[in-house]
């Protein structure tokens, strides 16, 4: 069985699953297609790789002859991101009868009344309604995903849930037992829609409180320099540290050395990897239950604590219940590491895809999985449109 996986580049988010579908699985044969080089904003934040350095990597845009006979005729091919192949080629592959997916984020994210757009409806019958009778399923990369495609009566019955999949780790979680200094992470682009200024504040409500902690704050971007103001007039500056853009791999260093991460983004996060990635190194996760990764990974209460709609006075609360009870800080821990470890990993996920693949091929199925990658990817519903005024709905 041959699948081809389709996207703009291959990254640090892409690779886990590639490597896994390309060593598993002794009658796959996989490719992957990188559509473009990677934009110089990308490299700045250090997702920097040479595709080079992976056998199943081929460049369209060096061999386009051979990349297009692979989507045209694999067994199987998944369109991501493909910003750099010809609408024509994509559309000839999925109005053929041969398996295909789509993934896809969020296309409605925060102003939902432009499904109502003549000329909106026109361009989303062309990409996606029209092939709701063919073999084309959508995986959901993001819990609100189906609610937006459910408005437009695209892939009826064929919406499954993705993400982004780290590899399998030993579990490396710490919890600070040998002192009172809980440590806290935040890692993002500082700009609005990822409210960076959430830890900052819950910082100052912990000094007030008199709790023993520090807050690595990792990332770049405009809201930085305010920050860091913030944090000096507070006096924290010896509680709070700002690293700036780092390499992936001193991003997890930093997780495994907390206890807890904070991930604070709103309804325009698509997914948000830095989720299971700090759930994978052991932080107990306070998240917004906003962001598309959130409702797919975090059971509320078992294995982290999520809050509604942007609440930052829930937020706190979330926060500060851990600091109350830090035996919890450990028990998420343990149980954050089980889901992505268990379930919502590369290996898994690529088991998954292609037992649905298989099926579907031996015309047996296909069935969608029990839980995690490739289940039935249920219609949530997203923020109202009170909400996404309120906030400004400022996608960056």
């Amino acid at each position: 069985m041959v699948i081809t996986f389709v996207s703009n580049y291959i990254n640090h988010h892409q690779i886990p699953f590639c490597d896994a579908m390309s060593s598993l699985f002794e009658d796959v044969e996989f490719h992957f297609i990188q559509a473009m080089p990677m934009e110089e904003k990308r490299i700045k934040m250090g997702w920097a790789v040479n595709p080079k350095d992976y056998r199943y990597v081929s460049l369209f845009y060096e061999d386009e002859k051979y990349c297009e006979n692979l989507i045209l005729n694999s067994d199987v091919v998944i369109f991501g991101w493909t910003e750099g192949i010809t609408e024509k080629l994509e559309k000839k592959r999925l109005s053929s009868d041969k398996l295909s997916f789509r993934v896809s984020e969020r296309i409605y994210r925060g102003n939902r009344i432009k499904w109502l757009s003549p000329r909106g409806l026109m361009k989303k019958y062309d990409e996606h309604v029209r092939y709701r009778k063919k073999p084309v399923y959508l995986l959901c990369a993001g819990a609100y995903v189906s609610a937006d495609f459910k408005l437009i009566h695209a892939y009826p019955g064929k919406m499954l849930k993705w993400g982004y999949f780290p590899n399998v780790r030993d579990k490396s979680y710490r919890v600070s037992e040998t002192d009172n200094k809980v440590r806290l992470c935040w890692a993002g682009r500082f700009i609005k829609l990822k409210h960076p200024e959430f830890a900052v504040e819950i910082s100052k409500e912990l000094k007030k409180l008199g709790y023993e902690f520090e807050l690595k704050m990792i990332g770049d971007g405009y809201m930085r320099e305010d920050l860091e103001k913030s944090v000096s007039d507070a006096g924290l500056s010896d509680r709070v540290t700002f690293y700036g853009n780092l390499k992936p791999e001193e991003v997890t260093g930093h997780m495994k050395d907390s206890d807890i991460f904070l991930f604070t983004s709103n309804y325009l996060e698509g997914w948000g990897a830095v989720v299971n990635e700090a759930m994978q190194c052991g932080c107990a996760v306070v998240a917004s239950g906003e962001a598309g990764a959130v409702p797919f990974l975090i059971k509320d209460g078992e294995n982290g604590l999520w809050y509604k709609n942007g609440d930052y006075s829930d937020f706190k609360e979330k926060v500060l219940s851990l600091f109350r009870e830090k035996y919890k800080i450990l028990q998420f821990a343990k149980n954050g590491y089980d889901t992505i470890n268990k379930t919502w990993n590369a290996k898994k996920a690529s088991m998954e895809f292609v037992r649905f693949c298989r099926e579907y091929i031996d015309g047996v199925g296909p069935f969608p999985a029990d839980d995690g990658p490739m289940s039935k990817a249920e219609i949530i519903k997203p923020e109202s449109f009170l909400r996404a005024m309120a906030e400004g709905n400022n996608l960056e």
